[in-house]
């Protein structure tokens, strides 16, 4: 037991209530990161000299692809998060009761999963509109982490996805997981997929322009999401379902270590390739 435990902060997880209606900071949290993603995506849009290597060349995508896209990756997490979750976590539930499945207000989402639903998205969306794959993917994994961020403190308000019994000193005690302290490991991945994502990649976009080279942030953003996941997930409390899997992995180890692998392969490939000539190239 340690000394010293912090106490859980009383935050109520609803942000407003007005009569029957309630606004939940989890909710918050995503809508926040959509409104951020867009501002930021437009961004790197606007700013002509980080997409190719030739001076006064111009970035393959317009604001209305960004505009609209928004639209598309909000479905795709939601739709893509819930599946995923139904499928990887808790599987054997929803086949009992295949109803419940619809009901997203009682919780559930998986980051996996959310991820293949944008990549479907991004892929349905950039064939309809005939712009490079390769540039609305670097585009979006660069804003990702922030709302990555924003997600794992809704978590930690939610007092949800606790981590495992801790003795360190910023252990808390959480108010559904009985009474021992545990890491808060919540906000470990808020810091590493979050934070630390986030800065590393708006360094190689910003100050090493690697929007230049087609897949290179989406590559960096694999390994990055990866590596961080599977870090966190050593101190976070397995889903109660699942449990510990083979050799003491978890579902979240076992879905992360192939964005790794998977992430590590396109940087590499990015870098082997030339950068981006023109706007007009013919990278996908």
């Amino acid at each position: 037991m340690p000394i010293f435990v912090m106490p859980f902060p009383a935050i109520d997880p609803v942000a407003i209530s007005i009569g029957p209606f309630a606004i939940r900071w989890y909710a918050l949290a995503y809508v926040t990161a959509l409104l951020f993603a867009w501002w930021y995506m437009l961004q790197l849009v606007k700013t002509d000299r980080l997409w190719s290597a030739t001076p006064g060349a111009s970035a393959p995508l317009q604001r209305r692809d960004v505009d609209d896209i928004i639209v598309w990756g909000t479905l795709g997490v939601v739709l893509g998060g819930r599946l995923g979750y139904v499928l990887f976590y808790n599987l054997p539930h929803y086949l009992q009761f295949p109803v419940e499945a619809l009901a997203v207000w009682q919780g559930g989402m998986s980051f996996h999963g959310g991820f293949l639903g944008v990549a479907v998205a991004l892929v349905l969306f950039t064939r309809a509109r005939g712009i490079p794959l390769s540039a609305l993917s670097d585009c979006a994994a660069a804003a990702a982490p922030a709302g990555l961020f924003l997600g794992r403190i809704a978590n930690f308000i939610n007092g949800e996805l606790w981590g495992r019994p801790a003795d360190v000193p910023w252990a808390v005690v959480f108010p559904f997981a009985g009474p021992e302290p545990r890491h808060p490991s919540q906000l470990y991945e808020a810091a590493l997929e979050g934070l630390l994502l986030f800065a590393v990649l708006a360094a190689c976009v910003w100050a090493y322009r690697s929007l230049s080279r087609p897949w290179l942030t989406t590559g960096l953003f694999l390994a990055g999401y990866g590596l961080g996941r599977t870090v966190s997930e050593f101190f976070r409390e397995p889903d109660p379902q699942l449990g510990f899997l083979w050799g003491g992995l978890t579902m979240g180890m076992l879905l992360s270590i192939p964005m790794i692998l998977v992430g590590l392969a396109v940087a590499a490939a990015a870098l082997r390739r030339p950068p981006r000539p023109t706007a007009g190239s013919a990278y996908p």
